[in-house]
C-alpha cells in the first residue's frame, strides 16, 4: 500500500521536484535492481536497464495517472527496459534461481553440507539453463511471479496483458521448465494431486 510519504514524493516529482524523485529512487532501487538482474542475467546489463527504467519513470511521471500502483508501473518500465536491452544486444539470457511454488523443487536446508551445496548449485545451473531456453514471454512472467511475488493482476498491469493470458503463459512456462528439468534428471515428477488421487474429490 502506498503510504503518505510516497504519495507526497510522487505528487512533488510530477511537478518536477528532483529531490522527491530521488527519494522514490532510493525507495525502489533495490527491488528494481533485483528484477533487472534476474531478467538480464548480469550486473552490468541490470544496472543499465534499471537506469533506463528510472529515466523513463522521471520522463513519464506527468502521464502517471495512478490507475495502478507506482510500484507496478515502475515494474512495467523495468521489464520493458530489460526486454529492449536484450533485443538490442541480440541476447536472450537470464540467470535466475527459481524456487518455484508449483515446480516441486527440493530445496536443501539453509546450512547445507558440501554435497548438498554441490547438488543445489547443479540444480540452480539447470534451472538457469531451462529459463534461458524459454521464449522471453514465458521467462518474463515466471520471473515476475516466482521471484517478485507479484499477483496475476499485477503482472497483467506490468506487461499490459489480460489476466487470462498471464495465467496461460505462467502455466505453459512452468510446464516447459519442468519438462526441461525432467530431461536433465534433476527434477522429480510431482505427486498425484488431491483431485486425481485415490479418494480425492473432483
Amino acid at each position: 500500500m502506498t503510504d503518505s510519504r510516497e504519495e507526497k514524493w510522487i505528487a512533488a516529482a510530477r511537478e518536477g521536484d528532483q529531490g522527491a524523485f530521488e527519494e522514490l529512487v532510493l525507495l525502489y532501487e533495490k527491488r528494481v535492481l533485483a528484477l533487472t538482474q534476474r531478467m538480464c542475467g548480469n550486473p552490468e546489463d541490470a544496472a543499465e536497464a534499471a537506469q533506463e527504467a528510472f529515466l523513463a519513470a522521471w520522463q513519464g511521471l506527468k502521464n502517471f495517472r495512478g490507475d495502478s500502483s507506482f510500484s507496478t508501473w515502475l515494474y512495467r518500465l523495468s521489464s520493458n527496459a530489460c526486454v529492449d536491452l536484450l533485443r538490442r544486444e541480440g541476447r536472450r539470457q537470464a540467470a535466475v534461481s527459481l524456487d518455484g511454488e508449483d515446480l516441486n523443487l527440493d530445496i536443501p536446508s539453509p546450512i547445507p553440507s558440501p554435497q548438498e551445496e554441490a547438488e543445489r548449485r547443479e540444480l540452480r545451473e539447470q534451472i538457469e539453463a531451462g529459463l534461458r531456453a524459454l521464449p522471453p514471454e514465458y521467462r518474463e512472467v515466471l520471473v515476475l511471479r516466482e521471484m517478485q511475488q507479484l499477483r496475476y493482476d499485477e503482472i497483467a498491469h506490468v506487461l499490459e496483458l489480460d489476466v487470462g493470458t498471464v495465467k496461460s503463459r505462467i502455466s505453459r512456462g512452468r510446464k516447459r521448465l519442468r519438462s526441461f528439468l525432467l530431461e536433465q534428471g534433476n527434477f522429480s515428477p510431482p505427486p498425484p494431486s488431491k483431485e486425481t488421487g485415490k479418494g480425492g474429490r473432483s
